[in-house]
């Protein structure tokens, strides 16, 4: 996954990024203050890409710091926040240490997420909250065509746990990297065995969501 992401980072970062002209299509923004909310301290945030979500923590008062497999994305992340390179089912962070912690449309490139749950749990100090804003497993993926944004259409497949290159679309990511597709309860009962508790939800995107967004917390 650090390769592929590597081999797309400057056209991520200046094409992908760019053709969205500064709009917040999937509503990031409101979902980060409804499920995250004002704070202060160090925000880490696990799969950061370019960086691309600092500016949205900042505006709520947390120190963005972001970490990232790939060192090509890093490239560009280092400019807006400090970064580290480094494996998410492997935090470089001491146990207990972070009030938050936040990943934004990371779990499809990361077949081991429920490593990487575990380890936020790790990472969280009691009552510390981790934010998940993720493509919503029952509206998007291989199986999901997207073409018609106004009629979706859902083929077989999403019961599947899966990683494909299969995407409706040659212009974003998952035909370039891949995914990795859990159904929403096998993603959600993974929250639960990490020791996260459900606390709050979210959806973004429209007229039909490509996001879905979770607030846990760490009892």
């Amino acid at each position: 996954m650090r390769a592929r992401y590597d081999d797309i980072a400057d056209w991520y970062e200046h094409d992908f990024l760019a053709a969205q002209q500064g709009a917040d299509l999937l509503e990031l923004a409101r979902l980060l203050a409804d499920l995250l909310g004002p704070g202060s301290g160090p925000c880490l945030e696990i799969g950061c890409g370019t960086g691309a979500n600092a500016g949205r923590l900042r505006a709520l008062g947390w120190t963005p710091v972001g970490l990232d497999i790939s060192w090509g994305m890093l490239g560009h992340a280092s400019a807006r926040m400090p970064v580290t390179q480094g494996d998410a089912e492997c935090l470089p962070i001491a146990d207990g240490s972070l009030a938050a912690v936040v990943t934004v449309l990371t779990h499809t490139d990361m077949p081991g997420y429920p490593a990487v749950l575990r380890e936020v749990s790790r990472v969280l100090r009691p009552g510390g909250v981790f934010v998940h804003l993720g493509v919503h497993p029952c509206f998007c993926g291989g199986f999901a065509d997207r073409s018609d944004p106004a009629a979706i259409v859902i083929n077989p497949g999403y019961r599947d746990t899966q990683w494909t290159t299969a995407s409706w679309t040659a212009n974003g990511l998952r035909d370039k990297v891949g995914a990795t597709h859990l159904p929403l309860p096998d993603l959600l009962n993974e929250f639960l065995a990490a020791g996260l508790v459900l606390e709050r939800f979210g959806e973004g995107g429209s007229p039909t969501p490509v996001l879905l967004g979770m607030r846990t917390r760490k009892e």
